[in-house]
């Protein structure tokens, strides 16, 4: 495992980094999964107030001495702040259920429009300083899906120790994308990099003409490692967080990172990613993380399963009537459709990755229920 300075602090990190939102949903494993990663080189855990349970596993999984072996990082759930006092009244929850008395890191979670104006209205980053000089947390930063500008903006307006952007081989010039991790690394903050794999979409997802160049690449990767590879070539990504879900993805990323290296991308390399690129463009998927931020919805819209069905439909080019039968089966006749949207908008202000998403819903209604028969079952 390779380690680097963390910013301008004196934090030495893991490349890699364990994020903790997406843990399988037996806590033992979870728990198992947490401490073989601290066991094999991993330092830098990442958790936040609103990921379900997580804070709760953790603070199991920490006992017996691992937290003192790691940097654990939570988030400020913006959601719930209406006035100064209550963000220290939110980290003190995050202690209680992580079970220790500070944070190495602690963030001002999800700057997109309103959260950012609550960051501003209600002082989130003296805050900061004040639980700082408590001894609460021991560095400061924010997490953000925004726009390049409004990223430059808040860096610029604060004195910062870190900020974790979005970052793939498909978003390079998306949301804060490359330019503002450079911008942020030459401010001397550690810039941590989420969602390589856009919660896995990248690789669930894949078009069957990615899976042809992959194949044929005489380096034989697989490519989940070619997305890594793109990323911790970027000397400006501080810590690559991988939110597994299982022991095997786990021990995969972890393989991947132990044969790491910090050369520059060869041209070859460079140009078959543009390649990967490409062909990714090309297919039409709706780019959601699965985050989930827009979840519940008033109307009942399971929003981020319809997309999940519509992007294996199209994306994958198996355009067989097995994916519309499932939606028509499992989502809109339970109620959980496309077709139940008001058009509220409340979504699309949640969305970190400021999708359209009324209008997207409408696409998707209309392209799983075109040419299905009156009559359908699930085996056709």
């Amino acid at each position: 495992m390779q380690y680097v300075q963390y910013g301008s602090t004196d934090l030495k990190v893991s490349r890699f980094g364990l994020g903790c939102m997406r843990f399988p949903s037996d806590r033992s494993e979870a728990i198992e999964m947490v401490r073989y990663a601290i066991d094999h080189g991993v330092n830098y855990l990442d958790t936040a107030y609103v990921y379900e349970d997580s804070e709760e596993i953790l603070g199991e999984a920490l006992k017996d001495g691992y937290r003192e072996r790691i940097n654990l990082v939570s988030k400020a759930p913006l959601w719930n702040i209406t006035k100064h006092e209550d963000f220290e009244r939110e980290l003190d929850v995050s202690l209680k259920r992580l079970g220790t008395d500070y944070l190495d890191v602690y963030l001002l979670h999800n700057l997109y429009d309103a959260n950012l104006k609550k960051a501003r209205d209600f002082d989130g980053p003296g805050f900061l300083d004040e639980m700082i000089a408590k001894g609460k947390i021991r560095y400061k930063g924010f997490s953000m899906h925004n726009s390049y500008e409004a990223f430059v903006d808040f860096v610029d307006d604060f004195h910062w120790d870190a900020a974790q952007i979005q970052l793939n081989i498909l978003d390079v010039n998306m949301q804060v994308g490359q330019k503002g991790m450079q911008y942020a690394a030459e401010k001397g903050l550690a810039v941590v990099i989420m969602e390589p794999l856009r919660g896995g979409a990248i690789i669930t997802d894949m078009p069957a003409e990615v899976g042809d160049l992959i194949d044929a690449h005489p380096d034989q990767l697989s490519l989940v490692e070619w997305c890594f590879r793109w990323l911790y070539k970027q000397r400006e990504a501080t810590v690559i967080l991988s939110g597994t879900s299982s022991m095997e993805q786990l021990k995969q990323n972890l393989d991947i990172f132990e044969r790491a290296d910090n050369s520059e991308l060869s041209n070859e390399d460079i140009h078959f990613i543009s390649r990967i690129r490409r062909a990714y463009q090309k297919s039409n998927a709706i780019g959601c993380t699965a985050c989930r931020y827009c979840q519940p919805c008033s109307s009942g819209v399971k929003i981020p399963d319809c997309f999940a069905v519509y992007n294996t439909f199209v994306v994958t080019g198996k355009r067989t009537m097995s994916d519309k039968v499932y939606y028509r089966n499992a989502m809109v006749s339970k109620g959980f459709g496309a077709d139940q949207c008001i058009r509220c908008g409340e979504c699309e202000e949640l969305c970190p990755q400021k999708l359209p998403i009324p209008d997207l819903l409408e696409e998707v209604h209309a392209t799983l229920t075109a040419g299905l028969p009156a009559r359908f079952t699930t085996d056709g």
